[in-house]
């Protein structure tokens, strides 16, 4: 949702989602996002 320039608004930041995954990421090692588990994953593989 657009407020303005430079102001938005996000559910998930609103309910802590957000918070609650950078504190797992952190916690475990494991990134929340789809591509950093594909290049965790590509760096453990050694791919690349």
């Amino acid at each position: 949702m657009k407020l303005g320039p430079g102001l938005t608004f996000s559910w998930k930041r609103a309910l802590g989602i957000t918070s609650a995954k950078r504190k797992f990421a952190r916690a475990t090692g494991i990134p929340t996002s789809r591509s950093g588990r594909r290049a965790k994953l590509g760096r453990i593989l050694g791919m690349k």
